[in-house]
């Protein structure tokens, strides 16, 4: 059995490297990581780590994410590629006959959904900002602390791919053929159709033009992964190879983020690492855990420093990094 993904001829030019982790689809693939005992040496300590810290709101995810199974293909909006706030906005905008459909699907697959899904189910909008908030509360606690490691290790991985920055219509001759045949062992490319291969997947999607998303993910464990849907943007989800000698141990054990909170302090580092994933002043203010005028404060600073821009969108604040801010961020030489 596979799934079977049937390039046509505007597809390979409209084929996507993601060059940074996902945050929402992080979420959701942590989540499944935190229900099972898999791959021990890189996610044992932040298991136990993030066990005990989850509030109930985001204990709630468990129960949407189980480890085995269907997810909701809501979890990972599209938007996410964007960064975390753009992806929680887009999932509380969820239209109601996806979110319907979905969670239809995964109670055929789980067998029984849980009392408090039947808000979602109906498009109830208390329901969709829980699940917003449980999803932000969740990322504080679980990801957040080692976002500049997932990031690392994610950018580690297409450097070592020979891939960093490359749209696939950049690629030398040849070259895209061979990214596919050596992208996971369970994916085998028979031009022009790309096999999944795996007991829980068959069929064939054919992309129609849209192109493939090929995203690396810190979290996605043994094999690729994909949505249900074959009407949402084609995306393939893909394991890094993680380095055995960096353990996921938090932004205190990395050398690198001890330099970041000695040169800007702890909550200006923690603020820079929330910007590369273009968050709103609010958004900063919840991941580090401080007023949202003293995230303001503390903005305005590295703002006038060169580290980031600020744009308003709908009367809020969007702040990115600049490529000095990016530079300093990954621990790079800075002129």
């Amino acid at each position: 059995m596979g799934l079977r993904i049937h390039f046509g001829s505007d597809d390979v030019a409209r084929t996507r490297l993601a060059q940074t982790p996902d945050p929402m689809w992080e979420v959701l693939l942590s989540l499944h990581m935190l229900q099972t005992t898999d791959g021990p040496l890189v996610f044992d300590r932040w298991r136990r780590e993030v066990r005990g810290r989850l509030d109930p709101g985001a204990r709630r995810l468990l129960a949407l994410a189980p480890p085995r199974g269907y997810s909701p293909d809501f979890l990972t909006p599209a938007a996410g590629a964007g960064g975390l706030d753009l992806g929680v906005n887009a999932l509380m905008s969820t239209p109601r006959g996806r979110l319907r459909d979905d969670l239809t699907q995964f109670a055929v697959s789980q067998g029984h959904t849980a009392p408090w899904m039947r808000g979602l189910a109906d498009g109830d909008l208390d329901a969709l900002k829980g699940l917003g908030e449980a999803v932000r509360s969740y990322y504080r606690v679980a990801l957040a602390p080692h976002w500049s490691r997932v990031r690392a290790e994610v950018t580690a991985d297409i450097a070592a791919r020979g891939r960093m920055t490359r749209t696939v219509a950049d690629l030398p001759s040849g070259a895209f053929d061979h990214l596919l045949r050596t992208l996971h062992p369970t994916l085998e490319w028979s031009p022009p159709v790309l096999i999944m291969h795996g007991p829980h997947v068959e069929g064939d999607l054919h992309l129609d033009g849209r192109g493939l998303l090929l995203l690396p993910s810190f979290f996605c464990w043994r094999k690729p992964t994909m949505l249900r849907s074959r009407d949402l943007p084609p995306v393939v989800v893909y394991p890094i190879e993680h380095n055995p000698s960096q353990l996921l141990t938090g932004r205190e054990a990395s050398g690198h983020g001890q330099a970041l909170v000695a040169l800007l302090g702890r909550t200006r580092a923690t603020l820079l690492e929330a910007v590369a994933e273009g968050g709103t002043t609010t958004e900063l203010a919840r991941t580090a855990d401080i007023a949202a005028a003293t995230a303001s404060h503390h903005v305005s600073v590295l703002r006038e420093a060169g580290l980031l821009i600020t744009r308003r969108v709908g009367g809020a604040a969007h702040h990115t990094l600049t490529p000095l801010g990016a530079q300093l961020l990954n621990g790079r030489c800075v002129a």
